[in-house]
């Protein structure tokens, strides 16, 4: 017994040894790689400008803002619209911390008198004036303002305890901490631009020598010899060219930080057999479709992506496939399944009725909600009192429609038209008001209620009768089933397990007779991969991984996706190899130029040109100084610029021209003048002030922004 329980305890240490060094190691890991804030090594810092660190809660505070005003706004905010948002937040982080140094060396202020006027006075900003000025009058009530501003500074001020109403200090907090300092920002870039904005000038005499200058034409006579005609192989360019070239032009080579994979897809999307199980779905459940009295309530159990909709379509209007053998069914009849884009459909024919295409109306609202705000605004049983009583206004007391929708109404779009809301489909009201309008006839009057409150409408005008019928459309998505997934995603594991390197990735690739495909540049903040589409756990991994790892499948849309990094690329200046391919073309054209010049020699004519060069003698006689282009020959900038050139007038060649497409022999054979003696020299200096105008502020910013020491650490947070 001594011995096994000697045993025990060297075993119970062994054990909880190795439990304490797998929770150390699990803290470490979790410390230095994950979100823990252990020991202090969390990073809560999204980026730096010159050295101003941004912090993650500021910065997330902003977005979720802007995600709280674009879904105010009825905008749906997926991934790719946070992505756009956060960029949209990062690049005004940089410019706001840009400008402000700027503010601060200029002097820049606003005032309490400005802050004032923005908020309460005649010019106030377009969410103050809207939201105190009197629909009915149009006159904005700067008193009602800064009653109501004054309010909720003091409530502020008060602090949450004191206000007792948690709601009403968090709206005047988020007024004062983040619509003033919005607001104040807004007037100090006002200012900036404005300060910009008037140091653009344009002289009259530049607009005459600009006029003068592109009223220049040209006709000459050229030959051209094209690089094509020297193979690729006899102009090599070198690695060393190549850098040599890149350290010449840094500015035209500058990269963010990004890299690239290389990958391969193992479809996941639905196949014949997911196809076949969705259509029999709807089979089986089309005889008890047919028979239902009730269609709204059986698509609603039995699950359908198309909702019911009770309303009758015009013929015209309907947009379905099959839909010639839908409307030959008798009342209750279906059809299908027919495939309808990725979704198989069953239809029921409920109803048809001969009704109009469009119809013309009027009406007198009585609102029970406010459509902004959706907030209750009047009871019910006073709603319909009121109503009733505009009714006998007009039906029994003789009264005008349109002077009492005028004076009534609660429609601000059409009572100033005495109600009319001019002609309009079924679909564009709302299903009670298009009930009435479309089964009632002109002349006709009634109330009906719908989700904004009471309606007093009158049938004005209908027109284009036809056939219009009421459909129910049982519809299901062709989705993939999990045994069709699990195959794909058994495929792609499988040829992620046997490929652990470039070389057996490339090997594999060929052996199983995939396609090798490439998303370039990925950076790290990046949303949505080149060629495949969002998934930022894809992006992670790449930034995560080293050059030449294989990552396990991640799932992008309908696919299976094994990647291999192939490149790793830091802020700076780009490589050789990165650069190759702009800067080959370039360096293997120059060189081309060389030997076709030394070809040419020094030509005393463009008859010896073309002789020399094996080219024909061309002509252009409408050459023009303001244009980049010649017709029949492309962007040639140089040999238009030759073609004015007065030392070549009348000379019988020019020295060789290296151009885009090839090298040039010109004879200038004439030069003129078009007349304009319509130009308007005052319109063309108001349009060349204005255009600068508009690029001084852009121009400052991005000038700033290279100037600027940016790090951006947002790829680690989201």
């Amino acid at each position: 017994m001594s011995i096994l329980q000697t045993i025990r305890d060297r075993a119970a240490w062994l054990v909880f040894g190795l439990i304490a060094l797998s929770l150390i190691g699990f803290l470490l890991m979790d410390a230095f790689v994950g979100r823990s804030r252990l020991f202090g090594n969390r990073s809560t810092v999204v980026g730096t400008i010159d050295g101003q660190k941004i912090e993650y809660d500021e910065f997330e505070r902003q977005v979720s803002g802007q995600e709280e005003r674009y879904k105010a706004q009825g905008y749906p905010v997926n991934d790719a619209m946070q992505q756009n948002i956060r960029d949209e937040v990062w690049r005004q982080t940089i410019e706001d911390a840009l400008l402000t140094k700027d503010y601060a060396k200029l002097g820049l202020d606003v005032s309490d008198k400005e802050i004032n006027d923005m908020l309460v006075g005649a010019d106030a900003i377009p969410d103050i004036k809207r939201a105190f000025t009197d629909p009915k009058t149009g006159i904005f009530d700067s008193q009602a303002a800064a009653t109501q501003i004054n309010q909720l500074r003091n409530v502020y001020k008060a602090g949450p305890k004191k206000t007792g109403d948690n709601r009403q200090y968090e709206a005047a907090k988020s007024f004062f901490e983040e619509s003033v300092p919005q607001i104040l920002k807004m007037r100090l870039r006002e200012k900036y631009t404005s300060l910009l904005a008037n140091s653009a000038y344009v002289p009259k005499w530049m607009i005459e020598k600009m006029n003068a200058d592109n009223s220049q034409l040209a006709a000459i006579s050229y030959v051209n010899t094209p690089y094509f005609t020297i193979p690729d192989s006899a102009a090599k360019i070198t690695d060393a060219e190549i850098e040599d070239y890149v350290s010449q032009h840094k500015d035209q080579f500058k990269q963010e930080e990004n890299r690239s994979i290389a990958y391969v897809t193992f479809d996941a999307s639905p196949n014949s057999a997911d196809s076949a199980r969705v259509r029999q779905q709807l089979v089986d459940m089309s005889a008890e479709f047919s028979k239902t009295n009730d269609p709204q309530a059986f698509l609603a159990r039995v699950g359908s992506d198309l909702p019911y909709a009770d309303t009758y379509l015009g013929k015209a209007r309907i947009q379905v496939p099959s839909k010639d053998s839908i409307f030959a069914l008798s009342k209750g009849a279906v059809y299908g399944p027919y495939l309808d884009g990725t979704n198989y459909t069953v239809a029921k024919l409920v109803d048809e009725k001969t009704l109009p295409d469009s119809v013309r109306a009027r009406h007198i609202l009585v609102a029970t909600v406010d459509p902004q705000t959706q907030q209750p605004t009047m009871d019910d049983s006073t709603a319909k009192k009121k109503i009733d009583s505009i009714r006998n206004l007009i039906e029994k007391g003789g009264q005008n429609f349109d002077s009492v929708a005028a004076r009534l109404s609660d429609d601000p779009g059409s009572k100033t038209k005495g109600g009319d809301l001019g002609y309009f489909t079924a679909d564009r009201m709302v299903k009670e008001f298009s009930d009435f309008a479309f089964s009632h006839k002109v002349g006709e009057k009634g109330i009906v209620k719908s989700q904004f409150g009471y309606h007093y409408i009158e049938v004005l005008d209908q027109k284009s009768f036809e056939p219009a019928y009421k459909v129910a459309y049982l519809s299901r998505k062709i989705d993939v089933s999990p045994e069709t997934d699990q195959a794909a995603n058994g495929l792609a594991s499988q040829f992620a397990g046997l490929s652990r390197d470039p070389q057996s990735f490339d090997a594999n690739v060929q052996k199983d007779k995939l396609q090798r495909l490439n998303a370039p540049d990925i950076q790290p903040s990046e949303l949505t991969i080149p060629g495949l589409g969002p998934n930022r756990q894809l992006v992670r991994w790449i930034y995560d991984a080293e050059l030449g790892n294989v990552s396990e499948p991640f799932a992008v849309g309908d696919k299976y996706v094994v990647a291999l990094l192939t490149e790793i690329n830091k802020a700076g200046t780009m490589s050789a190899a990165k650069a190759r391919n702009v800067v080959e073309p370039i360096l293997r054209n120059k060189k081309k130029a060389e030997q076709i010049i030394k070809k040419l020699g020094n030509p005393a004519s463009l008859d010896a040109a073309a002789t020399a060069s094996g080219q024909q003698i061309l002509h252009a006689d409408s050459v023009l100084f303001a244009s980049p282009y010649i017709l029949n020959v492309g962007q040639e900038p140089k040999v238009i610029g030759a073609s004015f050139d007065k030392d070549l007038t009348g000379k019988p060649a020019s020295p060789a021209i290296p151009g885009n497409g090839g090298v040039y022999v010109i004879r200038v054979e004439k030069v003129s003048a078009l007349s304009n003696p319509n130009a308007d020299l005052q319109q063309q200096r108001f349009v060349q002030e204005q255009q600068q105008r508009q690029m001084v502020f852009r121009g400052l910013t991005d000038a700033l922004r290279k100037l600027a020491t940016v790090e951006d650490f947002r790829g680690k947070f989201f």
